[in-house]
């Protein structure tokens, strides 16, 4: 037994060393990769494939991510449930967006990349209940090179909460991140769980 907890220490130590000796390469533009192996014909059209149709001009004053709105998507609902992430994020704290219990759904975010390969995108939301947080969901969203159109992420099934006590209001904070911890967008929005939709 103690032979067993000193090759798991030994081999948590390895791992440990192992993670210190390496070194992250440093961070290639979008441009730098197009330059590369210019005369290489097939790598360039996997280069194209990979990366896809890149934009040729963009404001530099656009940020490179721009989340752009948020779904709740539920074949019951009697209409869209959407949120535009696009312009004053103001608006949305005085706004009340409903599910009615134990339905299920999905929250699909559009977002746009405008400059740079991203890696690690997250969409990450805690949900709070009369000032207490009662779930914190992450998602990862994955890594996206830059284009024209909007990408689109759809998160698993979720089923909304039911009963007496789970009825009422919540706040959610949302956040789109990535893995350096870069803070694309944050937002706080209102949700509220009825019996019927027009409770």
């Amino acid at each position: 037994m103690a032979d067993q907890e000193a090759e798991k220490q030994s081999l948590g130590e390895e791992d440990a060393e192992n993670e210190l000796n390496y070194k992250i390469p440093k961070m290639k533009t979008v441009a730098e990769i197009q330059e590369m192996d210019k005369d290489d014909e097939s790598l360039q059209k996997y280069k194209q494939s990979l990366l896809g149709q890149i934009p040729t001009s963009v404001d530099p004053n656009t940020p490179n991510v721009q989340v752009m709105r948020l779904t709740l998507v539920c074949d019951e609902a009697p209409g869209p449930i959407t949120m535009d992430l696009s312009g004053s994020l103001d608006a949305l704290v005085k706004q009340l967006f409903v599910l009615k219990e134990a339905v299920v759904y999905k929250v699909k975010i559009h977002f746009k990349v405008n400059k740079e390969i991203v890696s690690g995108l997250k969409y990450v939301h805690h949900t709070y209940r009369k000032g207490i947080r009662v779930d914190k969901a992450t998602y990862m969203v994955g890594s996206y090179g830059p284009r024209t159109e909007e990408y689109e992420f759809l998160t698993p099934a979720e089923e909304a909460p039911s009963g007496m006590l789970a009825r009422g209001s919540y706040v959610i904070k949302s956040y789109f991140t990535d893995d350096d911890k870069t803070d694309y967008l944050s937002w706080t929005w209102n949700l509220s769980i009825k019996k019927d939709w027009k409770d």
